[in-house]
């Protein structure tokens, strides 16, 4: 989908690719492997630092279906989500796709970021795929106090591997709009919106001064999220515990959407924000880590 030229909703043959690449091992570089958590980085750009990774992770005690439930739940995502600044769904396109607008805190004194993506999923079973890529709403233009970030392609493979555990495989190609300074790279716990995936901030400041960092924001976002899936079963159950319209189409609330009021989103007609020359404001510097909260 990667090299799509108008707005399409995925078909079969998209999630098999997405799938292939989530299990593929040619041109992918380890760069991290700890406590169950594998991340690997493509770098495709060189002249602009843009990269694909990879985050894969062992769950234990989770049902896949678990946590494909806690990927889709919006509401469960404002509580345990600590990134959040904004989410909601736009509407509806068909029983397994939709729009909708995430945006999130970055560490200060950078620009918080946002997203409209274009988001479809598919039950295979005891397996799960979720993707997603930017689009443009006519009603959600970029904002002035927001960068708005592309993401290429994005997603996740839930894979059962029990009754009560899965594995999971982040992929995500994702454009942030703009140039960071050093220290933005150890502020991984800024980097988290689920909403979308994962976010991976894959390309480094200018001049090529900054770096990947995946081991710190991929592991410990997806611990992160691994905590809250522990936790989702208690806190459906007192909460709308048979809505889940991602499963059961016919309770969706959202209105129609047709694919004519979309078009693509490319990075190329988005401002791009240089912020390498900020500085760590003194309120941010020292802040625990997700693993501390």
């Amino acid at each position: 989908m990667s090299g799509r030229d108008s707005v399409q909703i995925p078909d079969d043959r998209d999630f098999g690719a997405f799938r292939a690449q989530c299990e593929s091992e040619s041109g992918w570089s380890l760069t991290y492997s700890k406590g169950g958590v594998g991340v690997w980085v493509q770098l495709l750009e060189p002249e602009r630092a843009l990269h694909k990774i990879k985050c894969r992770m062992e769950c234990r005690d989770v049902p896949a279906e678990t946590l494909y439930d806690v990927l889709h739940d919006i509401e469960y995502r404002k509580k345990w989500d600590t990134n959040v600044i904004e989410t909601f769904d736009i509407g509806r396109l068909t029983a397994n796709s939709d729009v909708g607008y995430y945006a999130w805190r970055c560490p200060k004194p950078l620009k918080n970021r946002d997203v409209v993506t274009l988001r479809s999923w598919l039950p295979m079973g005891s397996d799960y795929i979720i993707m997603n890529y930017s689009v443009k709403h006519p009603k959600y233009p970029p904002r002035k106090d927001m960068v708005r970030a592309v993401s290429i392609q994005t997603g996740y493979l839930i894979e059962g591997t029990g009754a009560k555990s899965c594995t999971i495989t982040y992929l995500a190609q994702v454009d942030p709009k703009g140039s960071l300074p050093k220290w933005v790279v150890n502020k991984s716990s800024q980097f988290l919106a689920p909403k979308v995936s994962l976010w991976h901030w894959g390309w480094s400041g200018v001049g090529g001064e900054g770096s990947l960092c995946p081991s710190c924001s991929s592991s410990q976002a997806m611990k992160k999220m691994y905590k809250a899936c522990l936790k989702y079963p208690e806190w459906k159950q007192k909460h709308d515990p048979h809505f889940k319209p991602w499963l059961f189409p016919e309770q969706s609330r959202l209105p129609a959407l047709a694919l004519s009021e979309l078009s693509l989103q490319h990075a190329d007609s988005l401002e791009n924000i240089d912020e390498s020359s900020l500085a760590e404001s003194k309120e941010d510097r020292g802040e625990g880590s997700d693993e501390d909260s």
